[in-house]
């Protein structure tokens, strides 16, 4: 077993499997860009987490059972879910409609930060030069991406800041406190967990949200884009990112995070017509030189 583990985390599965979510939660903006045109944030979180549920509970139901080992593991997965899922859901959509993207994008840089802060205290992950160099390289990459002189941290704009650096701090607890738990149960009963207990939160604030839409004139275009999003950046997206977090160490999660951005801008070159600039080559060669950092092996 130990070995099989082993070959596993030597692998390049798990880091096929963090590219690939970067890829959905990068696009996610261009989705969610036309979802919002027909429905209020807070009304496709509900639909994301209500629909991961559901396709998650009858995947475990047809895999196996449920049922965990013993209660205390509840409380703990209910615990994850409202940081992890449901504050962060919440935090970002909130902290978005009070601050600028580009403010959001630079705060967002501090996720891997706090997320290998937190795993360092707890002890499921170790601070080492390399990595500490691998992070700022990829931060640095990122805030070039984006420009920072483009951002305004004013009185106007101090609220949603906050709020954004509340929603990345809880991500940051959730990658670095879930890992142990994750691993003992599995990807897919653990993140069924997460988003059945994440649901009894979102699923009614995003029903409320709901009443100010007149579901009969949404058109099936905006339908398809809810659906997208609740395939590809949640479904798919969460369920590759606590399988891959369940085989390497949290601070290899949260770098990936960091193509993101770049995932965004590519996306919204390919469909939104976009033009590729220079800005975004270097930056994607400092992400990428951050993220070969940090996971880099080093032979005994």
């Amino acid at each position: 077993m130990d070995e099989t583990v082993s070959k596993t985390e030597n692998s390049l599965a798990p880091h096929i499997a963090l590219f690939a979510v970067q890829v959905f939660f990068g696009t996610a903006t261009v989705l969610g860009k036309f979802a919002l045109l027909a429905f209020p944030p807070n009304a496709l979180v509900g639909f994301r987490i209500g629909g991961a549920a559901l396709a998650f509970y009858f995947l475990q139901r047809f895999r196996g059972n449920l049922a965990l080992d013993n209660r205390r593991d509840y409380l703990q997965f209910a615990v994850f879910a409202l940081i992890g899922v449901s504050l962060n859901q919440l935090l970002f959509f909130k902290g978005l409609s009070l601050t600028t993207a580009v403010n959001t994008a630079l705060i967002s840089v501090t996720i891997p930060i706090f997320t290998i802060l937190v795993s360092v205290l707890i002890g499921t992950d170790f601070l080492s030069k390399r990595k500490v160099c691998g992070i700022l390289l990829a931060a640095f990459g990122v805030i070039y991406l984006i420009n920072p002189t483009r951002a305004s941290f004013g009185s106007e704009t101090t609220q949603g800041d906050i709020l954004i650096v509340l929603n990345s701090l809880c991500y940051a607890i959730y990658v670095a406190i879930s890992k142990r738990l994750i691993s003992r149960y599995g990807a897919l009963k653990s993140i069924a967990w997460l988003f059945l207990f994440a649901s009894l939160i979102n699923v009614p604030v995003g029903l409320f949200a709901l009443q100010t839409v007149d579901l009969a004139e949404v058109s099936m275009r905006s339908w398809a884009f809810v659906a997208g999003l609740v395939i590809f950046p949640t479904i798919l997206a969460y369920f590759w990112n606590a399988w891959a977090l369940s085989r390497v160490e949290p601070s290899i999660v949260a770098v990936y995070i960091y193509l993101q951005p770049l995932m965004g801008f590519l996306a919204a070159i390919l469909f939104l017509g976009e033009h590729f600039t220079s800005r975004l080559l270097i930056s994607a060669i400092l992400v990428f030189a951050g993220v070969f950092l940090v996971t880099k092996k080093i032979s005994p």
